[in-house]
């Protein structure tokens, strides 16, 4: 008689392990994130066995230094997520709100791909696996984008088992797994979408790509905070990690790189949806300023950086009386505790009282600012607002505000001001320690200190 598998429970966040239930983990103590799992049969070990070698230490100074080769995927946008492009035996790990654009994305890569290329007679070859919809259906959108995918293989399949031996037949250079919650895999005893399904499809792929040096697209579900589904290590065993961002009132999407083990984290690659697919944005900054015909008291563009990306954003405030006890403090795009405090900063050294105003901050285009660059014209906007007058529209700034009313520097004070002057702007409100050394060429740069020095520069224009 076959002996039963042992049980043990596993914690979807830190993957600490525990012999029983429990409504806390005990490593991590994250509540509800113990699920059960079988002890044997984890890691799929069985189906790629890693050879038996003995682990010979050496000197990292020895350890040969050759760079990862990159192939464009055609796409300049996604290129730059991805640090220049994708590395062969790589995984990565795309995710985003249902409808924003994933499969769309992956299925003109692929295309792409999939064209001759320059230096080769043909172009790779490449496997889209499609755990969610049918081959009719990917074929319609096909269809639909006018994409010629002649080179594209197509597999609607979602048991792991299955999609393996599909891809040791065709041998792709590029494959796509869409979605990686709705596969299972017959060495975990659980439902697709489980914790256990997700950890050992994940592991399987990860092996996989590794010894047969193929590049693995993963596409992830989001939980309606935002997050990716299912375990927290998925994140930790793949390579890079993109997520696609966009109001879905907007035709323009962001996907930025939030790990990424080949390049920098934190790029931007800029899209817009349009009846064709996904299109390049080659000017990014120009969505994000709302461009108006006329002053506009409230608004204030500043000058961001998204990884090694300058960007220019505008950002709206509008201050208004408050008839609550409590006024209300509204933020789209902004922390809103970081609002508090600015404002608290304002009152104590400046002496501007906000305390009966509702406040709300908007930073257009939907981009989500959490560099501490946005400190300074974001009270530069809400003080405009609140006087009724509109700021210079050649004007710039940038700078993070202290709790002690001094304004500290930025990273890349330099190229945040030459990417203004490309785009026209000729005065630049700056802290004192990001002023140029060499006076600009077409540009006024006003460095200050202190905020008390900004409000009156501000005052002065």
């Amino acid at each position: 008689m076959a002996a039963k598998p042992k049980i043990q429970y596993r914690c979807g966040e830190c993957g600490g392990v525990a012999p029983k239930w429990s409504g806390q983990c005990p490593d991590c103590q994250a509540w509800n994130t113990l699920s059960e799992a079988a002890a044997t049969g984890g890691g799929g070990g069985g189906r790629f066995p890693s050879p038996a070698a003995a682990a010979v230490a050496q000197r990292l100074d020895q350890v040969e230094k050759a760079e990862q080769p990159r192939v464009a995927t055609g796409l300049s946008e996604l290129d730059r997520a991805l640090g220049a492009g994708i590395v062969q035996g790589s995984v990565v790990l795309i995710g985003g709100d249902p409808g924003i654009g994933k499969s769309t994305l992956l299925l003109q890569v692929l295309v792409s791909l999939g064209r001759r290329r320059e230096g080769h007679k043909e172009g790779l070859s490449t496997l889209y696996v499609s755990a969610e919809e049918s081959a009719q259906q990917l074929g319609l959108r096909a269809a639909r984008l006018e994409l010629a995918a002649d080179a594209v293989l197509v597999l609607a399949e979602n048991r792991l088992e299955t999609i393996l031996d599909a891809a040791l037949q065709s041998k792709p250079r590029v494959l796509v797994i869409d979605s990686i919650q709705t596969v299972f895999s017959d060495a975990a005893p659980s439902a697709p979408g489980s914790v256990t399904q997700v950890r050992e499809c994940a592991a399987q792929l990860v092996r996989y790509a590794k010894q047969h040096d193929v590049t693995v697209f993963l596409v992830g579900h989001v939980t309606k905070e935002g997050h990716l589904a299912g375990p927290r290590a998925l994140e930790h065993i793949v390579d890079t990690v993109l997520y696609f961002e966009g109001d879905g009132n907007s035709r323009y999407r962001l996907l930025r790189a939030v790990k990424n083990r080949f390049g920098p984290v934190n790029e931007l690659g800029v899209f817009a949806m349009t009846e064709k697919g996904l299109k390049e944005v080659s000017n990014p900054s120009a969505i994000f300023l709302s461009g108006h015909e006329h002053d506009a008291p409230g608004t204030a563009i500043l000058v961001t950086r998204e990884g090694t990306r300058p960007l220019l954003v505008e950002a709206q405030a509008l201050v208004d009386n408050s008839h609550l006890g409590n006024p209300r403090r509204v933020t789209v795009g902004l922390d809103q505790n970081r609002l508090s405090m600015l404002l608290a900063v304002l009152h104590r050294h400046v002496g501007v009282a906000t305390f009966d105003q509702d406040i709300y901050v908007n930073i257009v285009g939907g981009v989500k600012l959490s560099e501490t660059a946005a400190d300074l014209p974001v009270l530069a906007a809400i003080l405009s607002s609140l006087q009724s007058r509109a700021l210079d529209r050649g004007l710039i700034v940038f700078g993070e505000i202290g709790l002690s009313g001094e304004l500290r520097p930025v990273q890349g004070g330099q190229e945040r001001l030459k990417e203004a002057r490309q785009h026209g702007y000729k005065k630049a409100l700056i802290p004192a320690a990001n002023a140029p050394r060499q006076q600009m060429k077409g540009m006024q740069v006003y460095a200050v200190k202190t905020l008390q020095e900004a409000v009156r520069a501000l005052q002065e224009m």
